[in-house]
């Protein structure tokens, strides 16, 4: 097949001169687009350093509301953060700052306010402005936005804030439409940067690597204190078959949506992990057989009642099996001492293994643990 009738079957003219000429046209495009790129990715480095670099709590928020508008061309900018126990409150206070003086500043007592506007996902989201929706993080806006971007400020895999910026242009934030908006996402959260080796990016949950970590930690507690502690290891089914008939970006859209429906199931206390592939962990400290089984069966329903769209595709649904296992440590002694949590994943496993051989969408525990 040559190169001309290729060029024709897309629209463009066998003419070598004319060919060249658009080919020609498309680089300059791309040269001009990889350059504005480079230029807005220098802006945010610099940014980034100097949100790094700001020792008060005082001058950290102030920058992120009042950014330079040159750079980032934001009409209005919020903050709106997670602060049950009043410490980020007090810490201004301490400095002197008169909360009152802050109204693009707000401050949730409670998760649900929070998860009322990321109940799927931990990503940012963009779309227009809905009075309903988006009026009270925007109490003291100029005038009424037209699009709004909403960027979840994530601490070991917990929402703990929400970054809101609008535009009084409609086309701004459009959903699927790229901006300067994402990249804000580093510089703004201090703490994830610190931690970025121990979170999963396409979920944005934590990783193997920080499962292994707190189970360590919580195995270790739950022996010293005598108390009951769950693991939970869930694998959505079939997985490959989404993948094979919708592509690897709308399995990554699965996995992120599952992500959250697990989460929303969760405490706040509950270690929810990405533990490789389609695989997720839990660890649910102070949690028996009976209420481990509960939450794991949440879990499966809520994910099994679920739909997925995709353009150009009818709406389909996906299921997860789940095995648990429970570890209580006062009920074994001082046999207890000498159980790694290695070996509680690997109960989990088996039952696990057990909810897929029996027909998969279902629960299975290997009951509480024996140790002798």
């Amino acid at each position: 097949m040559s190169a001309s009738f290729l060029l024709e079957q897309i629209g463009m003219p066998k003419d070598p001169l004319s060919e060249n000429k658009i080919l020609r046209h498309r680089l300059d495009e791309f040269i001009v687009e990889a350059r504005k790129n480079e230029r807005k990715m220098r802006r945010f480095q610099s940014l980034e350093l100097k949100l790094i670099g700001l020792s008060s709590v005082k001058d950290l928020i102030e920058t992120v509301l009042a950014p330079d508008y040159a750079t980032f061309r934001w009409d209005e900018v919020t903050l709106l953060l997670l602060d049950p126990e009043y410490e980020i409150q007090r810490a201004l206070e301490d400095e002197s700052v008169e909360l009152s003086s802050m109204p693009h500043l707000m401050f949730s007592s409670s998760n649900d306010d929070l998860n009322a506007y990321y109940q799927m996902s931990l990503f940012p989201t963009l779309g227009a402005y809905r009075a309903r929706q988006h009026a009270t993080l925007f109490p003291a806006r100029r005038r009424t936005p037209r699009s709004v971007a909403l960027l979840p400020l994530v601490r070991q895999g917990k929402l703990i804030g929400s970054l809101n910026v609008g535009s009084y242009s409609a086309e701004r934030f459009e959903r699927g439409v790229r901006t300067d908006f994402f990249c804000l996402e580093n510089a703004v959260n201090i703490e994830r940067l610190k931690r970025q080796g121990l979170t999963d990016t396409l979920t944005a949950i934590n990783n193997r690597r920080f499962f292994d970590q707190r189970l360590k930690e919580e195995v270790g507690l739950a022996k010293r204190n005598k108390r009951l502690l769950s693991c939970l290891l869930l694998d959505v089914d079939l997985f490959k078959k989404v993948n094979d008939s919708y592509g690897h970006q709308v399995g990554d859209l699965v996995l992120r949506d599952v992500a959250a429906l697990i989460r929303a199931q969760m405490r706040g206390s509950d270690v929810l992990s990405r533990y490789g592939g389609e695989e997720f962990s839990a660890l649910l400290s102070q949690a028996g057989e009976e209420e481990a089984l509960e939450v794991a069966e949440r879990i499966r329903e809520s994910i099994e009642q679920h739909l997925f769209s995709v353009d150009g595709h009818a709406d389909f649904s996906v299921t997860i099996s789940i095995g648990v296992t429970t570890f209580n440590p006062a009920q074994n002694g001082e046999a207890a001492m000498g159980v790694p949590g290695e070996y509680l994943v690997g109960q989990a496993d088996k039952a696990l293994y057990e909810a897929k051989a029996n027909g998969r969408n279902r629960v299975e525990s290997s009951g509480v643990l024996v140790i002798t």
